[in-house]
C-alpha cells in the first residue's frame, strides 16, 4: 500500500492533529528485551539524513520504518530495537528534525522530518540548549529521543512568542517553554 503523507500542518485543525497523533501505531519496542546486541552500521547526521555503511538511505519509507524502532537509553545511546536484536545507532545531534510548527488554541504541533506529528506539552517538552546568542531548541518525541528544531521552525516559534508577548517563551497544553537557554 503506498504511503500517503499527512497534509500540511497549516491545513489541519487541532482536533485533526490530535486524531492523526492518536491513530499512529508504533511498535512496542520499550517492552521488548532482545537477547542479542549489535552495531547497526547506521548514523543519523545532524541534518536528519540517515546513513547505512556510509551511504545515505534514499528511501523515505525506510527511514520512517526505522524511526519507529528507535529509543535512547539513560546513558544517551540510541538503539534500533526489534524483538530479536538491539542495534546501536550513531546520532550526531538529535534523532529527528522538527521542520514545521502550527499554533492553535494553546497548543503547538510540530511535523518532523519523518512525517510524525508531535504536540508539545508536559509529555513532550521543548528544551533550549546552547547559549543565548546561538540557541538550539529540542522537542521530546518518544522513548527518550528528541527532535532538533530547524532554523525556520525556531523562527516560526519566535514569531509566535513575540505575537503573544515580549518575552521569548511559548505555551503549549498549559506548559511554558523558553526559546533561549537561561
Amino acid at each position: 500500500m503506498p504511503y500517503e503523507p499527512p497534509p500540511d500542518l497549516a491545513g489541519l485543525t487541532l482536533s485533526e492533529i490530535a486524531e492523526a497523533v492518536a491513530a499512529r501505531r508504533l511498535p512496542p519496542v520499550e517492552t521488548w528485551d532482545p537477547p542479542e546486541t549489535a552495531d547497526s552500521h547506521m548514523r543519523i547526521a545532524a541534518d536528519g539524513t540517515w546513513f547505512h555503511e556510509g551511504r545515505p538511505i534514499g528511501r523515505p519509507a525506510m527511514v520512517r520504518a526505522f524511526s519507529t524502532l528507535l529509543l535512547r537509553d539513560e546513558g544517551g545511546q540510541h538503539w534500533l530495537v526489534t524483538p530479536e536484536c538491539k542495534q546501536s545507532i550513531e546520532v550526531e545531534d538529535a534523532a529527528f528534525v522538527a521542520v514545521d510548527v502550527k499554533a492553535e488554541r494553546g497548543a503547538l504541533a510540530f511535523r518532523l522530518n519523518t512525517d510524525d506529528i508531535v504536540v508539545a506539552g508536559p509529555d513532550n517538552p521543548l528544551r533550549a540548549r546552547g547559549d543565548p546568542e546561538v540557541p538550539a531548541l529540542y522537542l521530546a518525541v518518544r522513548r527518550g529521543c528528541e527532535a532538533r528544531l530547524n532554523r525556520s521552525t525556531w523562527l516560526q516559534l519566535v514569531e509566535i512568542a513575540l505575537a503573544s508577548g515580549d518575552d521569548l517563551t511559548v505555551t503549549s497544553q498549559g506548559a511554558r517553554f523558553a526559546l533561549v537557554p537561561a
